[in-house]
């Protein structure tokens, strides 16, 4: 007679691959890439630090912190105080352009503001979300999750210079995931996502049907089976490799010219 264990009656559940959407991306970027940061023990050496970066931390901790205020504060005055304390210094070219970028920042700041309700409260900021299939342990932080009625809104804040479309709403994997994962952490339809451009005030959204979600979702369980199969993580060299962390440890990226750790933040 064979035994509960020969039956398989106790056999461990499948492994899930945990991920975020970042990691997926960065796989799909470049396999490489993906191995020196997900893989390797210890990691090569990173190169010096992007400003466009620090910018970004710095805006979006701001946010962050001034939704933290008791919404009577929730002021464009606050914004300089806020900014400051949350501002990253690293990678700009020197103390001038840092002060400039700063500028430029704290007008974005004060005009994005002006057009938000002090009195809302949004249902989560800086907010971890997760979802599980039976491949992915997918998690993922949100900027902002809204409530529009009886449906939640993502809300994606974005800093760099190229504007955002509704292509760009419509295609984003990790918009579309961070809608699954919060629509199943607090049980309530989410399908709307946003990209919020600071520097120009445009917002891009896009409605996601049932069906568009879930072909964002088995395309990510698609990329981890990819990751998970594959065995050399062969380099995808392009002009990103300019801009990559890892340029100067990857003979093929290598030969792709450096960019300024500025550069992203210029003009």
């Amino acid at each position: 007679m064979l035994g509960v264990e020969q039956l398989g009656l106790f056999a461990p559940p499948p492994r899930l691959f945990t991920c975020t959407p970042s990691k997926l991306g960065s796989y799909e970027d470049c396999p490489r890439r993906y191995r020196f940061t997900y893989v390797d023990r210890p990691a090569p050496q990173k190169g010096p630090p992007w400003a466009h970066n620090s910018l970004g931390a710095s805006v979006h901790t701001a946010l962050k912190n001034w939704y933290a205020l008791e919404p009577g504060r929730r002021v464009p005055e606050a914004l300089p105080a806020l900014l400051k304390a949350t501002w990253v210094r690293e990678g700009y070219q020197d103390d001038a352009q840092e002060r400039e970028v700063y500028r430029r920042a704290l007008g974005w700041l004060e005009s994005y503001v002006e057009s938000l309700d002090p009195a809302e409260e949004p249902v989560g900021v800086e907010r971890t979300v997760a979802a599980r299939t039976e491949i992915l342990a997918l998690s993922g932080r949100v900027d902002r999750i809204d409530q529009r009625g009886d449906e939640l809104v993502i809300v994606d804040y974005k800093t760099g210079r190229g504007g955002v479309s509704q292509d760009d709403a419509r295609g984003s994997r990790a918009l579309a995931l961070y809608a699954i994962a919060t629509a199943r952490v607090f049980r309530k339809p989410c399908r709307r996502v946003e990209l919020h451009h600071l520097p120009t005030g445009t917002v891009a959204a896009f409605e996601h049907t049932d069906a568009s979600l879930e072909r964002h979702l088995r395309r990510a369980e698609a990329t981890a089976a990819d990751i998970l199969a594959d065995s050399d993580f062969a380099p995808r060299p392009g002009p990103q490799c300019s801009w990559c962390d890892y340029r100067k440890v990857c003979p093929e990226g290598s030969a792709s010219p450096p960019k300024d750790p500025w550069t992203a933040v210029t003009g």
